[in-house]
């Protein structure tokens, strides 16, 4: 019996045997030892895979891979997967090669005793399994020295375990096994290793049985319920969390994972006391380097200069702590003077100066966010003084270290601040934000979030900053990161045609790799790449030689950063005990937590989870200060397409036989309704819950009469989903055949775009580009970075519940196009979204939830240790247990009552009140609740059907809409009493109403974001005036505002522009080319308003020298005649 492994008989022979014989062997052979400790890893991980219903042995997996999947899948915990990869890396040394040390062996046999514990814990269903103490096996006469002493401090542990239980009062099963421990120790000395090798021949003659044994696992796995395998994944997390390895355990897993990065490391044989030294050509990993009071546990060489020094603890270890060792042994590290780093030492006014530039500090566990102090690397570059420690998940390579030295940041920050932008290259509002951004990485700062409208130029303004950064050194190798191919491309066009040296584009000044490019070439200065090609770079290739390294990028430009992010922030740090992380994680975070590098966020619209990764924007440019400075389209008021069905609703009454057809197969079936169960639908569930064929029909009539092919530009059509997008372009081009002819509705006219169709990126680029289509029907493909200028109409025929996605929606139709005469774009509102939308604000937070089953809450609940911590999961268990109650049909909720004795609002209503412990003790005595819960309701109704509703439809009234049950009229109400109120008290509103002679762009700005937020703009206030006042005038913002705060008359902006240039030119003598230049300047204002030194240098007027080359045919006083103009455009006239 072996006390090691003993505890793994019952619940799989194999393991306890392979273990046994991996023990036994130890004393014979070495080599033949460390293979069965690989064949123990390998059988416990085709057990697993089995156990959890994912074993597949067709597959011919590798051991590598399938560990790589289990591990991606979740099913095992990345500390317990780096264990795995360790043994199987030792074995497969052995197997190729006769020389390996008993050293090695016995490293593997500790690893596999820790597995064989975490086994027990996780799949055994015993948590609180307590093992006894690792019992050394018996070691042969040639083991080398260093494996002796670790043998004999091993045998001494064991003899004093039962002492040490016996005087703590220990209870009776830890006694008993510390005595089995010794027992066993004493029995080593006769053992008959003969008895052993005949075992040994049985096991290797039964593969076709453990072949049966593995399917029979996995097809009982296949049977069970989904919680069980859930409640094995949360096993399986919080024994890895109580894994205990000892620091010479620990360093060999990072000696695995050094040798991974490009580091030659071996701790036991490649020290310094074995003399190991430093050589030209090879990059090493010295353990037990010598310094000043001590050794630091590795010094990591490049060539013959010493570039680090790591300590590594054992697992259980803070590791921000021990990185304070590792910085203390850099300042006193024993290093000749060929060793040392020529740029060193560095000072910082310490005595003892630091010898080496970078420091690291680990415990061996793998780097989870939530658990910092716990896990990760964690490195200083010591070089700054202002530098802070920094968590990793893997790392750095020789070459990153290098770079990083290559890497002058004082000198870069000097010259960004010392280099000007070109005139008129860039609009004001895009070299403030490249401004904001470079004050951020000069101050420091890692994550960097910069807010700016669709439309506004980010991509340009990126493209801008990266220009700058590699020009002056301050990064080596930038990532653009998008999230789809379409943006990629997107961005690599833009990479090739932006001029910005003389004639040159980005793309001829640096290099730049592409979308299709796996790892970048040394010479790649920028790479473009989706997120999910990075993910499988970094996590799906076998070969580390082949992925990317935590130093291949220095910058990171997000793009569109809003998208794919979950918040990691909803698990406190308790919860670690019951949830795994990486439920949790999204693609994104991986990949920026995997880079060492700046991270610089773009978005329209910073939700809160951005927010939570990249902080409270440096920059932000919104879309109403856009449109204000004449940058971005403004939309006239919504059109509110409102029919009979639309506004009544859809109703069935009891009795009726009602269609379903089945989203996935187009299956229609007939479902008759119980006499009391009516179904009712409001306009939020159309074309989602409940279709009507009817009212999408009279929608597309609507559009086809208001929205003539005859007219310029082109329609974008929001459908609920892909199917529904079908209906539509169906419906549409009936419609608009019958309006104006089969003859006038050439094929292609209408289109769909959605991420079904073949080729959608090629359909994009005609729809751009091309006269057809003309109308196209998308559900969200479209909703995001994609650039189509012509876009005059939106249609809205499917509700967004995200304030996010619906300013991205309306941000496809805001860009300018002067081909086609686009002033403003205008909205049509099927489903009553605007109304919904319209008050919430610019920034408004919203969080992505996980999408967790009641069964994985159940699962916490049970494993959660605390009260506190009970009562917070029962939270979240109620609020969706009462969800689920709502959509339960009639014979459900009766099997529920049968077996909880109640009817189940009253029991979740009542269970509401009760605490964690007391739900948790319901739910243990009524077991088939969760499954009654999670059953899916006879009538179907969410993601598995939609109702067929045969109701007629017709159009009751097309109308512009100015809020939720607002009148034009109420909107002029309200607009001026806010401006009347605020007067006197926003600095903005003071400018506009009592100084506009210094009223500056950006106070305009300030006044629009200000107006937005309270859902005022330019074209809503000129429609709202027309309707209500009979007076159509194309008034500015600021002439709306007056009028409201002086009652000034409303005057045509461009009447007031021509009447002040016409006023400041009689106001004394001009040369003719001053008067050319007021003619200018007033042209340029009407497009542009507010005449301040920044309208001057931009577009036209940088090219003839800006302001300042300007001001000199003014003899200097231009800045004066500016002041002037703005006051004659806005004064008064009587004045």
């Amino acid at each position: 019996m072996s006390a090691n492994f003993g505890h793994l008989k019952e619940i799989s022979p194999e393991l306890h045997r392979l273990g046994t014989l991996a023990e036994r062997f130890f004393s014979e052979d070495a080599n033949t030892s460390l293979i069965k400790s690989r064949q123990f890893g390998e059988y416990m991980v085709k057990e697993i895979a089995a156990l959890s219903g994912v074993y597949d042995p067709t597959a011919r997996e590798t051991t590598n891979d399938l560990l790589r999947r289990l591990a991606m899948q979740q099913i095992l915990p990345r500390e317990v997967a780096d264990i795995f990869h360790a043994i199987r890396k030792s074995g497969n040394e052995a197997a190729h090669s006769l020389a390996n040390s008993p050293s090695e062996a016995l490293s593997a046999l500790k690893f596999c005793r820790a597995l064989g514990v975490w086994y027990r814990r996780t799949y055994g269903r015993d948590p609180n399994f307590k093992p006894g103490p690792f019992v050394p096996p018996r070691a042969s006469d040639d083991v080398d020295q260093a494996t002796q002493a670790e043998l004999a401090a091993l045998r001494a542990q064991v003899r004093e375990a039962e002492e040490k239980l016996a005087a703590a009062h220990a209870s009776a099963e830890e006694l008993a096994k510390a005595r089995q421990a010794a027992e066993e120790l004493a029995r080593q000395a006769s053992a008959d290793s003969a008895v052993w090798e005949q075992t040994a021949i049985e096991m290797e003659a039964n593969q076709a049985e453990l072949a049966r044994k593995l399917a029979e696992l996995q097809k009982v796995a296949e049977a069970q319920p989904e919680q069980l395998q859930i409640e094995y994944k949360q096993a399986g997390l919080k024994a890895a969390i109580n894994l205990e390895l000892d620091e010479r355990q620990t360093r060999r897993l990072i000696d695995v994972q050094l040798v991974d990065a490009g580091w030659e490391a071996d701790s036991d044989n490649l020290t310094y006391q074995k003399g190991a030294r430093p050589e030209d050509g090879r990059n090493l990993a010295i353990a037990e380097w010598p310094s000043d009071g001590g050794r630091a546990d590795y010094a990591l060489f490049v060539g013959l200069n010493c570039v680090g020094v790591i300590e590594a603890k054992r697992e259980s270890v803070d590791v921000p702590s021990t990185l304070q060792q590792a910085e203390r042994y850099a300042r006193t590290v024993v290093l000749p003077p060929e060793q040392a780093h020529p740029q060193g030492p560095w000072k910082h006014g310490l005595d003892d100066p630091f010898r080496v530039p970078f420091v690291f500090a680990t415990n061996g566990r793998p780097y989870v966010r939530q658990w910092l102090t716990k896990s990760g690397i964690w490195y200083r570059d010591v070089r700054r003084e202002t530098n802070h420690a920094i968590a990793m998940t893997t790392w750095f390579s020789p070459k990153d270290l290098l770079d990083k030295l290559d890497t002058d940041v004082d000198t870069a920050a000097q010259g960004l601040a010392e280099e000007s932008f070109g005139k008129g290259r860039m609009r004001p509002y895009q070299e403030d934000a490249i401004a904001a951004i470079e004050n951020a990485i000069v101050a420091g700062q890692r994550e960097i979030l910069v807010s700016m409208a669709t439309g506004t130029g980010k991509t340009r303004t990126a493209i801008a900053l990266m220009y700058r950064l590699l020009k002056h050194k301050r990064f080596r190798r930038i990532l653009f990161l998008v999230d789809r191919k379409a943006l990629g491309k997107q961005t690599s066009d833009a990479l090739e045609t932006t001029e910005i040296e003389g004639m040159l584009n980005f793309a001829q000044i640096y290099k730049v790799a592409g979308l299709e490019k796996k790892v970048p070439e040394d010479e790649d200065q920028v790479q473009v790449a989706t997120v999910q090609s990075l993910i499988a770079r970094i996590l799906n290739e076998p070969d580390p030689a082949k992925r990317p390294t935590p130093g291949t990028f220095d910058c990171i430009i997000v793009d569109e950063a809003h998208r794919g992010y979950t918040l990691d922030a909803e698990l406190r740090e308790s919860d670690l005990g019951f949830r795994n992380i990486d439920d949790y994680q999204s693609a994104y975070r991986q990949i920026l937590d995997y880079f060492d590098a700046v991270k610089v966020a773009l978005t329209a619209t910073p939700a809160l989870h951005t927010r939570e990764i990249f902080g409270h924007p440096v920059f932000h440019y919104g879309y109403r200060q856009a449109v204000v400075e004449g940058y971005l389209c403004d939309h006239l008021p919504p059109k509110r397409i409102t029919t009979a069905l639309s506004e009544a609703g859809i109703h069935f009454e009891g009795g009726e036989e009602v269609e379903i057809i089945d989203r996935k197969t187009g299956q229609i079936d007939l479902f008759e309704l119980p006499d009391e169960v009516s179904l009712d639908y409001d306009l939020a569930d159309f074309n989602k819950r409940v279709y009507s064929e009817s009212f999408n029909r009279i929608v597309c009539r609507a559009i086809a009469t208001e929205i003539p092919p005859s007219k310029p530009g082109k329609t974008l059509i929001f459908a609920a989903r892909d199917a529904h997008a079908d209906d539509i372009v169906r419906l549409l081009i009936e419609e608009l055949q019958e309006e104006y002819g089969k003859e006038n509705v050439p094929h292609g006219m209408v289109t769909k775009i959605t991420g079904n169709v073949d080729k959608a990126d090629d359909l994009i680029l005609k729809f751009k580009n091309d006269p057809y289509p003309k109308y196209v029907v998308t559900v969200d493909l479209l909703t995001t970075g994609v650039d189509v200028p012509s876009i005059c109409n939106l249609v809205f025929v499917r509700r967004v519940k995200s304030r996010i996605l619906y300013d991205q929606m309306i941000g496809r139709a805001t860009r300018l196009c002067s081909a086609i005469g686009k002033e403003h774009f205008r909205i049509f509102d099927a489903v009553d979204l605007y109304a919904e939308l319209q008050e919430m604000s610019d920034m408004r937070p919203v969080v992505v939830k996980p999408d967790i089953t009641l069964g994985q809450l159940v699962t916490d609940l049970q494993s959660a240790e605390t009260d506190d911590d009970k009562n917070w999961v029962a939270a979240q268990v109620i609020v969706r247990m009462r969800a689920m109650v709502k959509r339960m049909d009639a014979e459900t909720r009766e099997s529920f009552e049968r077996h909880a004795d109640e009817d189940p609002d009253l029991a979740v209503q009542r269970l509401s009140t009760r605490s964690g412990a007391e739900l948790q003790e319901w739910l243990a005595a009524h077991p088939r609740a969760v499954e009654l819960l999670e059953r899916r309701p006879l009538r179907v109704e969410k993601n598995d059907g939609v109702v067929i509703a045969p109701h007629e439809d017709e159009l009751l009234r097309i109308e512009e809409i100015f809020g939720k049950n607002t009148t034009p009229e109420d909107y002029i109400t309200g607009f001026e009493r806010f401006v009347r109120e605020n007067m006197n008290q926003i600095p903005a509103l003071i400018a506009a109403t009592q100084r506009p002679r210094d009223l500056t762009r950006k106070e305009l700005s300030e006044l629009a974001s200000l107006l937005d937020e309270k859902n005022y703009s330019e074209a809503m206030l000129r429609a709202a005036y027309g309707r209500a006042r009979n007076a159509d005038i194309a008034a500015h913002i600021i002439g709306f505002v007056r009028q409201a705060a002086l009652g000034d008359p409303l005057i045509p902006y461009a009447t007031r522009v021509d009447n002040a240039i016409r006023k400041i030119e009689e106001s004394r003598q001009w040369t003719q080319k001053e008067k050319e230049w007021l003619r200018r300047i007033g042209r340029a204002l009407k497009d542009k308003p507010v005449a301040d030194p920044t309208l001057l240098d931009q577009g036209a007027f940088a090219d003839k020298g800006g302001f300042n080359r300007i001001s000199q045919e003014f003899d200097g006083e231009l800045d004066e005649v500016l002041h002037a103009l703005n006051e004659a455009i806005w004064a008064s006239p009587a004045a």
